[in-house]
């Protein structure tokens, strides 16, 4: 999903046209407390238009969430409720019953963490992910993976136990190497999350390149999938068995995934 400052319009449209899964128009980190109002005023004016998108508010206990909440109530097109510095399980509760949309929780903070199981079992929470620069602000440490190896599985069995979709991991903040975003996206891949926060159009392709299994990939759990049919057997020397089942069909969702984004 692709950050938006909500004080620029003029990108709101070329954000959706970049090719992410979903676009987030941000009135939070992205926006001076100068222009809190403006961007407020030119997100609800642009949704009321016939743009559709998803919104990151301003965290409960600012000046501005309460006004944000009453700006997007009825806004025909809020996709989805992005909710930062994600802790309090009534907070998550009362902006879904507010503005009756999705919630996206974003944990990243050493309290969010602590209370991820109850953040992610809160009723309008349809996914969590993970800001492991304000996490690891919050905390004191350098935001390396393995500084922040525990939160992000933690993060990931939160949301497996909550029965939710795998979480979405933070911003990769490197704007001029692709590779760099390609790689956090495969490493987080790896860890359980199944998509990524970008903050720039040119971080869309490799973020989907990453997401979509490799042809050798997609090859060996076709051949595990035929070789499941028949009953037991191996593949490339390995047991065929539930878990390797399982994985083998996650393969080929992110292939089928890969390819509609494509298409």
């Amino acid at each position: 999903m692709l950050f938006v400052p909500g004080t620029r319009p003029d990108r709101f449209g070329k954000a959706v046209a970049a090719g992410a899964d979903g676009v987030i128009l941000d009135l939070e980190d992205a926006v001076a407390e100068q222009e809190k109002v403006t961007a407020r005023q030119q997100v609800a004016q642009w949704l009321a238009d016939g743009g559709r998108a998803a919104v990151r508010l301003n965290p409960a206990g600012t000046a501005w969430h309460e006004e944000d909440l009453a700006a997007l109530r009825g806004a025909p097109g809020l996709v989805a409720v992005i909710v930062p510095k994600a802790e309090d399980p009534a907070v998550l509760e009362r902006v879904g019953r507010v503005l009756d949309r999705p919630v996206l929780a974003i944990v990243e903070s050493a309290v969010g963490l602590h209370r991820v199981h109850e953040v992610a079992g809160a009723e309008p929470v349809a996914r969590l992910a993970f800001g492991h620069l304000d996490y690891a602000q919050d905390l004191g440490c350098s935001p390396t993976r393995e500084a922040v190896a525990h939160a992000r599985s933690t993060v990931v069995l939160a949301s497996r136990v909550a029965g939710l979709a795998p979480p979405m991991d933070g911003v990769t903040t490197d704007l001029e190497h692709e590779e760099a975003t390609e790689e956090d996206t495969r490493y987080a891949l790896a860890m359980g999350f199944s998509g990524k926060l970008l903050i720039h159009p040119r971080q869309v392709a490799p973020t989907h390149r990453a997401l979509a299994p490799t042809q050798v990939e997609v090859d060996w759990a076709s051949r595990v999938l035929e070789v499941a049919q028949a009953g037991v057997g191996r593949v490339d020397g390995g047991m065929v068995d539930a878990p390797v089942i399982a994985q083998a069909q996650r393969v080929l969702d992110r292939h089928r995934a890969a390819t509609a984004a494509e298409g």
